[in-house]
């Protein structure tokens, strides 16, 4: 028992570092895509737009998986902040690229499509998988 409670003392600090510097990513990079979108996701989810809270949702969802690969990769901090900044780099450009070739998504969004907003959630799910098998290697 002392031996695990050892191994628990130790290891919290390390714990509560790379969570902290995780979630402070996502965050950012959540920060990051609501301004990036043309529309303003918060106040539609606000009016009950079921389509912005898919949308928003599966954004979040689709950062925060590579973002989870690289903390479960990573050896020191560092390579947190590195892979973790790189993932969320790379999943808002494929999101921008996805908003583009998907013409007029954010006023579909804004109607409260919802088979828009799956078909761009099902999108982005699908990029950030891959993206997190490429970073974990």
């Amino acid at each position: 028992m002392e031996d695990a409670f050892g191994t628990l003392l130790k290891g919290l600090p390390v714990f509560m570092a790379h969570s902290a510097v995780s979630l402070l990513i996502l965050l950012v990079g959540v920060i990051v895509y609501l301004k990036m979108t043309r529309h303003d996701e918060m106040a539609l989810i606000r009016e009950g737009n079921t389509a912005a809270a898919l949308s928003l949702g599966g954004a979040i969802v689709g950062l925060a998986l590579p973002l989870a690969f690289s903390l479960a990769a990573s050896i020191t901090l560092w390579d947190l902040v590195f892979w973790g900044v790189v993932a969320l780099v790379l999943q808002i450009i494929a999101f921008r690229i996805v908003d583009l070739v998907l013409k007029g998504v954010s006023d579909r969004i804004e109607a409260g499509e919802v088979a828009t907003a799956v078909f761009l959630v099902s999108i982005k799910l699908a990029t950030a998988a891959v993206n997190a098998a490429a970073i974990s290697g």
